[in-house]
């Protein structure tokens, strides 16, 4: 079947994606070096991770069954205010030199709780925005927005924390957020769901029982929690920046931006060809050279060879996050996909968080080499043993 044409309307939320996501990751890079900077310790970095797994692990789910019920623009909407008034009152709180670390992670978990709302309803609205043929391209295109704006973030809050200090990052973060706000109100899905139900325990339940009697569903998500678990990296790029490499905050801006450049130019490479039929192989493939990446990066003293290796781990990761998107959307109803993208989302808030716990915790007991090494290995393990025990997701076609 031929693709229809993409309506202008995606386009517009392409935009807004871009704002949100571009200001989550510089907010999250302005953070993590402020807790660095503060405490001078791998364990409180590792400690913002669990902050933020807390309101994830105990929200999401519901945040999925109020996407499946509301209008999910209006979720969107509603859960950008407190991030705008984050961003503000870290500004305000850092111009004062009124912040600590508890004023940081109370500013993390706000952040979280609105975050427990706004994804579910972010990546259920994708399918409803396009003709369901045009879905595949779409993912694509999203997901390229997605890797500029992750590139965007993390070097953009090293250029600002470099010139004006880490309070002009926090106002630059809470202006994205004001942008993508506006950005929402242009949205308009070409079609809306056939189902609402309202917000219950029961609902909550049917999108996990769904999950769970999906194994190719199933295994996307738990091959992405376990893999990231072990072989992320991201919590402890300051120590690298400032101890192992010394290149100072222009240094740890491009070494956070180095993962979403590889993610942007894999991203751009999949735009120009058809969309990949064998999605399970290709994403088996993706998270293999994850992990030896991430190994090389552990090992690297050089900083040219530290920003390649996470550029190709980034690379790998785009592959990985355009596969598993797509595959799950395209096996959910829509009725279910608030419900579902809410499960999806706690696995990958469990993979982020408690990745950055796992790395920050045995980097305090160990060395951040060893965090790192020894989880790139860990990914690899996962890799194999997801293989042997879901060979349904190996085989996984799309359209099939």
């Amino acid at each position: 079947m031929p693709e229809a044409r993409i309506p202008r309307s995606f386009w517009s939320y392409l935009g807004s994606r871009f704002c949100a996501a571009t200001g989550m990751t510089l907010l999250r890079a302005a953070i993590a070096w402020h807790v660095f900077d503060v405490s001078h310790s791998a364990f409180y970095l590792g400690l913002v991770g669990l902050v933020q797994f807390v309101p994830a692990l105990g929200l999401t789910l519901i945040g999925g069954a109020v996407a499946d019920a509301y209008d999910r623009r209006t979720v969107m909407r509603l859960a950008q205010l407190p991030l705008l008034a984050c961003g503000a009152l870290l500004w305000i709180a850092t111009t004062r030199e009124a912040v600590s670390l508890w004023v940081l992670y109370a500013a993390v978990f706000s952040i979280s709780v609105s975050f427990a709302f706004d994804s579910p309803a972010r990546q259920a609205l994708v399918p409803s925005l396009v003709p369901l043929e045009s879905f595949p391209r779409a993912v694509t295109y999203a997901s390229t927005a997605q890797a500029l704006a992750f590139a965007t973030g993390p070097a953009l809050g090293g250029i600002a924390i470099a010139a004006g200090g880490v309070r002009l990052a926090y106002a630059l973060y809470a202006g994205l957020v004001a942008v993508n706000l506006a950005g929402l109100g242009f949205v308009r899905p070409v079609r809306e769901p056939l189902e609402r139900r309202a917000p219950s325990l029961q609902a909550v339940r049917e999108g996990l029982a769904f999950v769970r009697r999906n194994p190719v569903i199933l295994g996307c998500m738990t091959l992405d929690m376990f893999a990231v678990i072990f072989g992320g990296a991201t919590a402890l790029l300051p120590i690298y920046a400032s101890d192992i490499l010394g290149v100072g905050a222009r240094g740890y801006g491009l070494l956070s931006s180095s993962l979403e450049i590889g993610a942007l130019l894999s991203a751009i490479a999949m735009m120009l060809r058809p969309p990949v039929s064998r999605a399970g192989r290709a994403l088996f493939v993706a998270v293999g050279v994850y992990g030896v990446a991430t190994i090389a990066f552990g090992f690297s003293r050089a900083f040219p060879l530290s920003v390649a290796a996470y550029m190709v781990a980034g690379m790998a990761d785009q592959v990985s996050v355009v596969m598993r998107q797509t595959t799950i959307q395209l096996s959910t109803p829509d009725a279910l996909r608030g419900r579902v993208s809410a499960v999806n989302m706690v696995f990958i808030a469990a993979s982020n968080q408690l990745g950055a716990v796992e790395s920050g915790f045995v980097a305090a007991l160990t060395s951040a080499t060893f965090s790192v090494v020894s989880g790139g290995l860990g990914c690899l393990v996962v890799l194999a043993l997801v293989a042997w025990k879901i060979p349904a997701l190996r085989r996984y076609r799309l359209g099939a």
